[in-house]
């Protein structure tokens, strides 16, 4: 029995590489390759993570402001208010489930401290200036962000959250840079 769930993995794994690979392919044709290759300046968010982005938010000139799109994946805080009072809560997760998930696993690695590496270096190549600087930009933000929210006690789960959707108004700028 071990050995036949062994095999179904393995045959598994290897269908999802064969997948991936193809998507990869399909990345690297219009009219997906110039906001696949801007997407990639941002650091967590890699080819197979900006072929989903595209797929699931499909035309983000559809979103007039960054804070539409948060709304739309669901990262914006939830809200009991009445009268004089205000009341927030966690997010509405009330959007995109996919899509959020990838904002929130890509805003882990704003973790670490910006850096110019050279896997960065490598995707920023061949991409507009205006859109490295952006990048970059992002990456000291969001970095800051998350450091000063887990400074001052808040769980690395709630500033990840946080970090996502700032990441979120990032990846919005980037994709309509044109």
């Amino acid at each position: 029995m071990f050995t036949e769930y062994l095999a179904t993995l393995e045959k598994t794994l290897a269908r999802v590489t064969v997948l991936d690979q193809q998507i990869a392919k399909e990345a690297e044709k219009e009219p997906y390759k110039a906001l696949v290759g801007r997407l990639r300046c941002l650091r967590g968010i890699d080819t197979l993570s900006a072929m989903a982005l595209i797929a699931e938010i499909c035309d983000f000139a559809r979103f007039e402001h960054p804070r539409e799109l948060m709304a739309y994946l669901g990262l914006v805080p939830s809200e009991r208010s009445s009268g004089g009072k205000q009341r927030r809560g966690s997010i509405t997760k009330t959007g995109n489930a996919h899509a959020r998930r990838i904002f929130v696993e890509a805003a882990w690695h704003y973790r670490h401290a910006a850096s110019r590496s050279a896997t960065m270096k490598a995707r920023w190549k061949d991409q507009p200036p205006s859109v490295v600087e952006h990048a970059y930009k992002a990456q000291e933000r969001l970095h800051r962000r998350y450091f000063r929210l887990t400074s001052r006690g808040k769980p690395s789960q709630l500033a990840i959250v946080a970090v996502a959707r700032e990441l979120c108004g990032f990846v919005w700028a980037v994709a309509r840079a044109a």
